[in-house]
């Protein structure tokens, strides 16, 4: 539906056709301090509401199985955030002030339709999808909007006689970007007192989706041994909050080159590397935006959290990690990685750990 200013809303109507909802966006923002707020308009045929009450609740869920499954009084999903407000009769202490799209459609839709107003809490998980070859739309963190009629909250409501609507919480990047990753690290030999030193860096702290990654990276070998090949790799790790040990880890972009350092020189060179959907989606556990009805997506953007106590709020925690790793002789491996490199929409920040065997 529109005005005659051109103001896009979205409208979703019950299978029954008695309840219609009406929103002016299905994104809304993560700011950290606080979160863009969901309100809308609902309109209730006044034959089908009788002597009845008008709910809406918001719902953030982490579902790890088909909603077909849920058989034998057993449910694959956890509730994480649920907010509830009666649209009518409307109680005094939930009111507040109509936003300027509201006020239009009240006007517009007449004395049946009522506001809704949420509060979404910034603690809660953006929308999320976990691929899997045998899940590929049912495991992932999802937010709802919901509207029926009932005389309790109590009451079982079908799916004929309820509007669901699904909606998105995302978060943007920073305005001001941080300083430029680097990380260093030093691996000694055994029966040797000479060194191989690693230093990686990238071009800049902030990266977004389809955006090249530039690794610098720079090699002094004092050792005897020669650096024969060089690997670097973009990873992406998925932790499930509800779970203690459950993650996810995969390849989002990789790259190998035979580049040699010989002993007692210096190396130093720029890598690129760009990870995106299309070069990944048949990959089983990787972390994907949610999307909307049948519009593309992409790789899931990295989490940001703000003194947060209770993790299991959040659902899923994305973060990404470069690793370089380099294959000296004789079977050796220097190896260089970044700890938490937000690829998409977050910081990147930067730690060294450093293996080797002879």
């Amino acid at each position: 539906m529109g005005d005659k200013a051109g103001t896009r809303v979205f409208k979703k109507s019950s299978p029954n056709c008695k309840l219609t909802v009406y929103l002016g966006k299905r994104d809304f923002v993560d700011h950290l301090d606080h979160v863009d707020p969901v309100d809308g308009v609902i309109l209730v045929d006044p034959e089908y509401l009788k002597d009845r009450k008008v709910f809406v609740t918001l719902t953030c869920a982490f579902r790890y199985g088909r909603e077909d499954l849920d058989v034998l009084g057993l449910s694959f999903r956890k509730d994480l955030y649920i907010s509830t407000f009666q649209a009518f009769p409307p109680v005094p202490e939930e009111r507040k002030p109509n936003s300027r799209l509201q006020e239009r459609l009240l006007k517009k839709l007449g004395q049946h339709a009522h506001p809704f107003y949420f509060t979404v809490s910034h603690c809660s998980s953006s929308r999320l999808r976990l691929s899997s070859l045998l899940f590929l739309q049912a495991c992932g963190v999802d937010f709802e909007i919901r509207a029926f009629c009932a005389k309790s909250m109590e009451e079982k409501i079908h799916k004929r006689n309820s509007v669901r609507l699904v909606i998105r919480k995302v978060q943007y990047a920073p305005e001001k970007p941080g300083p430029q990753p680097m990380v260093e690290t030093t691996r000694s030999f055994l029966m040797s007192d000479r060194s191989l030193h690693l230093e990686a860096s990238l071009d800049k702290e902030l990266y977004y989706h389809g955006e090249p990654i530039s690794v610098n990276v720079h090699v002094t070998n004092n050792s005897t041994k020669t650096v024969k090949r060089v690997k670097i790799s973009v990873r992406q790790y998925a932790d499930i909050c509800l779970f203690s040990t459950a993650q996810y880890k995969c390849p989002v972009a990789q790259l190998e080159a035979d580049d040699q350092v010989s002993s007692s020189s210096t190396f130093c060179k720029v890598y690129t590397l760009t990870p995106t959907l299309d070069k990944n989606r048949e990959k089983r556990g990787l972390a994907l935006d949610g999307k909307l009805k049948h519009e593309d997506t992409n790789l899931a953007s990295s989490t940001i959290v703000k003194d947060v106590t209770n993790k299991e709020v959040l659902g899923i925690l994305v973060s990404y990690r470069v690793k370089v790793k380099l294959v000296v002789s004789r079977g050796g491996y220097s190896n260089t990685h970044t700890h938490s490199a937000d690829i998409t929409s977050c910081p990147l920040q930067l730690t060294v750990s450093c293996s080797c065997h002879q």
